[in-house]
């Protein structure tokens, strides 16, 4: 499959899911009605006595095709209902589904200190690590939500050979920029949704945060932005001297065009009209016609959304789409 700016899949925006935001809001104006979660708790180990949590799901009928491990994004959890729908598509193709929950997320937030970031090696290594070793010769393949793209991009350029394909849906590939959208005027309520996500999520933290990281998120000063969140807590938590440092280094766009990378066969799905994530990233790979690299830009979709025309109940166009290049794949 290989798709380019030029030439984009059909995608037909479902009423009355019409436009960028509704697109992105489908899920948590009208949440869709979802089966029971029978996924199987496995702790996975990280080093320095933390672990972090993935749900096992099997494929609805016979052996599994493939290994998908499956990431949500910032704020998230392996409990978000777009993710949930995205891992029951999987299952429906045949696939078997780890949902990961990231450091400090949902269900795993007692397993482990801290929290996440679009850069995280150290954690995600050994998950894929276990995750080849329990494929038993079966392929391993990512699928990433927004950030969780980012991430398994990342850690597909910091190890060769970790993944034998990768997805991303909406996902940040320069995070300056992507941090420059969401303070839009525009994007004021997401950004201040996502903000009291990530300020509870840190401060529940069972191991405790500093006196210092206290101070910062409910003091005067605390974080207005996803960047000075990121400024206060992130880049200093994961060894970065700055916001700009932990900006540069996480984002896996300079890398993606170099002429040396080596990346799994990799989709990257994307609209032109994500209110959050900008799409110039994804347009400008899309010029480059790297090998293994198929990039599907759609011009509505919002972020994250794609709830097209015909969808089924318990899965949107971007599901099936995601579901169906991978099973190319094999």
């Amino acid at each position: 499959m290989k798709e380019s700016a030029s030439t984009p899949p059909v995608f037909k925006q479902r009423w009355p899911w019409i436009g960028p935001d509704l697109q992105t809001l489908r899920d948590t104006l009208r949440p869709p009605k979802l089966p029971l979660d029978l996924g199987e708790p496995l702790p996975i180990a990280v080093g320095g006595d933390a672990s972090l949590l993935a749900l096992v799901d099997s494929p609805v009928a016979g052996a599994p095709r493939a290994l998908v491990l499956l990431l949500h994004g910032l704020g998230g959890s392996s409990e978000r209902e777009g993710l949930r729908r995205m891992g029951l598509s999987l299952q429906a193709a045949g696939f078997a589904v780890w949902r990961l929950n990231l450091r400090g997320a949902g269900p795993g937030r007692h397993l482990a200190p801290g929290t996440y970031a679009a850069r995280c090696d150290s954690d995600l290594l050994p998950v894929l690590e276990l995750a080849q070793q329990r494929a038993g010769g079966l392929p391993l393949f990512g699928v990433g939500i927004s950030l969780g793209g980012t991430m398994l991009l990342n850690a597909c350029l910091a190890s060769s050979g970790v993944l034998d394909g990768v997805v991303c849906t909406s996902s940040p590939l320069d995070l300056a920029l992507c941090s420059q959208q969401i303070e839009l005027p525009r994007n004021r309520v997401y950004q201040r949704w996502l903000l009291r996500r990530l300020c509870a999520q840190t401060l529940a933290d069972p191991f405790g945060v500093s006196d210092a990281e206290r101070q910062a998120l409910q003091g005067p000063e605390r974080p207005r932005s996803i960047r000075s969140f990121d400024a206060a807590i992130t880049a200093p938590r994961w060894g970065y001297a700055s916001v700009d440092d932990y900006y540069r280094e996480a984002s896996p766009l300079p890398r993606l065009l170099s002429a040396s990378v080596d990346l799994p066969p990799s989709l990257l799905l994307h609209s032109l009209d994500d209110p959050w994530v900008p799409a110039s990233g994804a347009q400008l790979l899309a010029q480059q016609h790297l090998p293994g690299l198929d990039v599907v830009l759609t011009a509505h979709g919002g972020h994250n959304g794609f709830h097209g025309v015909g969808d089924e109940p318990l899965s949107c166009w971007g599901d099936q789409l995601v579901a169906s290049w991978l099973k190319r794949q094999l």
